[in-house]
């Protein structure tokens, strides 16, 4: 576990080792869940849009609507 320091705008980095583990780069947007006493980042990546395939009753058309969706967005951020 790494400590992590707050800057006076209220941004942190995420070293290095953990951007490549999770396929963090310039641009990727983060979900944010306060659960109570901890706060979870969770990178939205296509990968993580792929695991969530299944879980909502569908033919896989909102898994690939969000991923064409993603790639717009990348197309867009260049």
């Amino acid at each position: 576990m790494k400590m992590l320091v707050v800057t006076t705008k209220g941004q942190v980095v995420i070293p290095s080792k953990l951007r490549r583990k999770y396929h963090i780069e310039k641009g990727t947007q983060l979900y944010i869940e306060d659960n109570g006493n901890e706060i979870i980042l969770r990178p939205i990546t296509p990968e993580y849009i792929k695991k969530l395939a299944g879980i909502l009753p569908s033919k896989g058309e909102l898994t690939r609507d969000l991923l064409r969706e993603r790639a717009l967005d990348k197309e867009r951020e260049k």
